[in-house]
């Protein structure tokens, strides 16, 4: 695989565009995107940075949410190849990293298949950025001596099927993609496992962005809380005690804290305390 620097034969570059925050793209990101021919980019890269490709570059939408996919990974792949065979130099542009449940590999392996020179370049990752940006660091001392990634999301037709006993781990950060479809499943089996229900959550839609929203309450409440704020997608849930630290630590835009809204709600309909 050609280690170049540039296009010096027609090749794909599979580009991590990260999280939404055009400024935390890579210098090599960005470089690429002004040499491209085609870009070939997903739902979840924002306007903001698809400003940065030049008005003369072809763009197509190859964009994919849950259940909802304008175009096949298979059509995808095929297309890519194809881009790539005319002479053009192309970019695969992705949401946060491409290695990290953004089927990036699934690609790079059709392409070798097809004996096309490709790159990949890393981007900043939906849970780095959002849990930054949220005021929620992923490991703490004290807190959280590891992390998992883990989706949320399971292929149509199949049933979520995750080893939730290794889930279970009140040392260790959940960071959940696509969850929000599941979350009760993923809240009923974590604490079947035996993940304590007041285990502080997170759910965190457009991170990073100007329209985050960061909701925060505990495991077992985590449901209702995301359907009570109507979070959307995309959104990313955190989960474990590192996300208390948002209190003092959130930056960006203010978090929501559905538990103190809770208990401001139950004080109201007591009515005034009596003096």
């Amino acid at each position: 695989m050609s280690t170049n620097q540039s296009f010096n034969n027609p090749k794909v570059a599979i580009v991590g565009a990260g999280p939404g925050d055009v400024e935390l793209m890579t210098v090599k990101a960005v470089r690429l995107l002004k040499e491209a021919d085609v870009v070939v980019y997903d739902r979840l890269v924002s306007d903001e940075i698809m400003k940065l490709v030049p008005e003369k570059t072809e763009t197509t939408f190859a964009g994919k949410a849950a259940r909802d996919h304008h175009m096949a990974q298979e059509d995808i792949n095929q297309l890519l190849v194809d881009l790539a065979k005319q002479g053009k130099k192309v970019v695969r542009l992705k949401g946060g990293d491409p290695f990290i449940f953004g089927r990036g590999s699934e690609e790079a392996e059709f392409l070798a298949q097809n004996e096309i020179d490709f790159e990949i370049v890393p981007g900043i990752t939906a849970s780095a950025g959002c849990g930054a940006y949220g005021g929620i660091p992923l490991t703490h001392r004290g807190l959280a001596t590891g992390v998992r990634f883990v989706t949320g999301h399971c292929r149509d037709g199949e049933h979520l099927d995750l080893n939730w006993k290794s889930l279970a781990d009140v040392d260790t950060t959940l960071v959940i993609y696509m969850g929000l479809i599941n979350v009760r499943k993923i809240v009923d089996e974590l604490v079947k496992a035996g993940l304590p229900p007041d285990t502080p959550a997170a759910g965190i839609e457009r991170g990073t962005t100007p329209e985050q929203r960061t909701i925060l309450t505990k495991l077992s409440e985590l449901p209702e809380c995301i359907e009570r704020a109507q979070l959307k997608a995309p959104s990313l849930l955190i989960i474990g005690r590192v996300v208390d630290l948002a209190h003092s630590i959130s930056w960006h835009i203010p978090a929501r804290d559905c538990l103190l809204e809770r208990e401001e709600l139950e004080n109201n309909k007591k009515g005034p305390t009596k003096k």
